[in-house]
């Protein structure tokens, strides 16, 4: 090992944790060693494979009679709803019973934008009229999404009393349901009849409904009613062709809602909620994350739930006991990607949502918990201490069929101080189609736009179109120490490994990571071991990248193995590597708003020998 360096961490046996040989940080009040002594450490080791769902077992069953499960069983094979429930002969037309209220406030602004004619959707205006709402013009995927999936109409609520939104709502549904007079024969015909937008459509319709069914129009009103009720009875046949998990039990949950809301509702609710209930079985880990490993679309899938619980409510009902287990399933992992200031870390597409966002959200579902340390399934791992936080993606990327935003992150890590983020991932895939340009997408889901080790420029796991993960990491290894150090305190160890280079270049990447318990000092190494009992000949290119966060000037040492960052509340950091010249090169964030924003990146490159080689580094907070 050359003087100076790190030791090798990876070389020790589980019981000791000794660094030593550390180079030194110089300070104001002269050289400052980085030591740690051993001391007692909870180990824990696991081998992280890729999520799995939870069984239907985790959750209470649904109680129902002997004559219930017959009703349900004769609406699943198609009996129509209205001579399961209502007397024979009998017609009732489409109509609604109760108005639900959204517990959750849409985005002002852009409710303004469409009041004055446009979709604000992540930054970009889009003029209405522009609009191809039957699909014939492909729109970008948020606002796909937004126009389809009606999403808009809790930003138009929010943004005028009802009797200056519900116009502007009427003239958008009126175009829509011109461009789309009936449903398709089956799903998939264009973004309209996705199952995750028909049933986020649905869902809004009931939960909005004021909005558009309060109109001087009765015809529109009469047609919007029919709309609801074919939107329905489509959803009960084609439910369980959706995209993914998530989508699925969104479509559920409106099957559900529209069993509360509308006449001859019961067959329709005992086949939905039971299908509700094996959904959200089948869309998490046995943590709480969704199998997408998506932030994004744990948020998705709490605020489907949190409308749905409003749908009981409105009807006075009480909800199954599952919805409220599963909010407080799904809240606390979302909470382990939060920083210091409370917004987002970027992670599997997702971007720096903002704190006010996360906390609305938290509050409509009702859940109070603190965040998890370990999500270990979900694949997350968070450190907290003294105010900094510690983020690392410690799985695999989602597996295929769930993957929406799929990410080659895996050993990646994010860390803030103060609610300054120093460092960072690219993240915004999932926005991409706004301010983000679309052609960035997949750059942003590439392992070089997250703060990791690459190997000669290629992703750890293959990144394909549409959202798509290929072959790479298969399994990761992880193990957490919680360390007492003498004469320094307490601090954290997490060691991880991943197998997504072994194949093409014959070697394992396992990163290092030892945080103080003050939060001033964070310490790393990266090692490459060879995989087989023989490592191979040759060398190939390496890089590690630190994204850094916004407002951060950094500047390169004189010995060009360092950096000075200074952040914008005025404390200022010192970057060193063990070994390798570090350089500073431009990069990108995408912000809570989903803008691209310049920031840089210190880079460590070289080549490395295939019979593996260690790269150390350090971060910490001067004066």
């Amino acid at each position: 090992m050359a003087e100076g360096t790190f030791p090798d961490l990876a070389a020790r046996e589980l019981d000791e944790v000794e660094v030593s040989g550390v180079p030194m940080a110089s300070s104001s009040q002269g050289e400052v060693p980085l030591i740690v002594d051993s001391g007692e450490a909870a180990v824990r080791h696991e081998v992280i494979e890729p999520g799995r769902a939870l069984a239907i077992a985790d959750f209470p069953g649904l109680t129902v009679n002997p004559a219930e499960r017959l009703i349900r069983l004769a609406y699943r094979l198609g009996v129509p709803g209205s001579m399961l429930s209502l007397p024979m002969g009998k017609k009732v037309g489409p109509r609604l019973l109760a108005t639900a209220s959204s517990p959750l406030a849409g985005d002002r602004a852009s409710g303004i934008a469409l009041r004055a004619g446009h979709f604000l959707v992540h930054g970009v205006k889009t003029p209405i009229a522009q609009v191809d709402f039957g699909g014939a013009a492909r729109l970008t995927p948020p606002l796909e999404r937004v126009v389809h999936a009606f999403d808009w109409l809790g930003d138009l609520d929010a943004s005028a009393p009802r009797e200056e939104a519900a116009p502007v709502a009427e003239r958008i549904l009126f175009a829509w349901l011109k461009a789309n007079p009936k449903p398709p024969s089956k799903p998939g015909k264009g973004a309209a009849w996705g199952l995750g937008n028909t049933g986020a459509r649905l869902l809004n319709w009931l939960v909005h409904a004021p909005l558009i069914l309060s109109g001087v129009d009765r015809s529109l009103r009469s047609r919007t009613l029919h709309a609801i009720a074919d939107t329905a009875r489509w959803l009960d046949r084609n439910v369980t062709r959706a995209e993914d998990r998530l989508a699925e039990a969104v479509g559920w949950s409106a099957i559900v809602a529209a069993s509360l809301l509308m006449p001859g509702g019961r067959p329709r609710r005992l086949y939905g909620e039971a299908g509700l209930l094996r959904a959200l079985g089948e869309m998490v880990g046995d943590d709480g994350g969704v199998l997408s490993r998506s932030p994004a679309a744990q948020m998705e899938a709490i605020a489907v739930l949190v409308k749905l619980r409003a749908c009981y409510e409105a009807t006075r009902r009480d909800p199954p006991a599952a919805i409220d287990d599963m909010l407080a399933l799904l809240v606390p992992p979302l909470l382990a990607l939060t920083h210091g200031d409370g917004s987002l870390g970027s992670w599997q597409g997702g971007w720096a949502i903002p704190a006010g966002s996360i906390s609305s959200l938290i509050e409509a579902s009702r859940v109070r918990t603190r965040p998890l340390r370990e999500v270990r399934q979900w694949g997350f791992q968070r450190v907290t201490a003294g105010g900094a936080v510690l983020q690392i993606d410690a799985a695999p990327p989602p597996m295929p069929r769930h993957a929406r935003n799929g990410c080659a992150s895996t050993l990646a890590l994010e860390f803030s101080a103060a609610g300054q983020r120093i460092f960072v991932n690219c993240g915004g895939a999932a926005c991409a189609g706004g301010i983000v340009l679309v052609r960035l997408e997949q750059g942003l889901r590439a392992t070089a736009a997250h703060s990791t080790l690459t190997l000669d420029d290629a992703n750890s796991t293959a990144i394909l179109i549409n959202g798509g993960i290929g072959n790479g990491v298969t399994e990761v290894e992880v193990e957490r120490r919680d360390l007492d150090i003498e004469g320094q305190g307490p601090a954290t160890r997490i060691e991880a490994s991943h197998n997504g280079y072994a194949a093409r270049y014959g070697l394992i990447h396992r990163r290092i990571l030892i945080l103080r318990g003050d939060g001033t000092e964070l310490r790393g190494e990266d090692l490459l071991v060879p995989s087989g009992r023989k490592g191979k000949r040759g060398k190939v290119g390496f890089a590690i990248r630190f994204h850094l966060g916004p407002e951060i000037e950094a500047r390169v040492s004189d010995d060009r193995q360092g950096a000075g960052l200074a952040l914008a509340d005025g404390s200022y950091w010192q970057f060193r590597a063990g070994e390798g010249e570090i350089a500073i090169e431009e990069s990108l964030w995408v912000d809570g708003n989903a803008r691209p924003v310049p920031i840089q990146q210190i880079v460590i490159q070289g080549l490395v020998s295939r019979g593996g080689g260690s790269f150390s580094w350090l971060l910490k907070k001067m004066g």
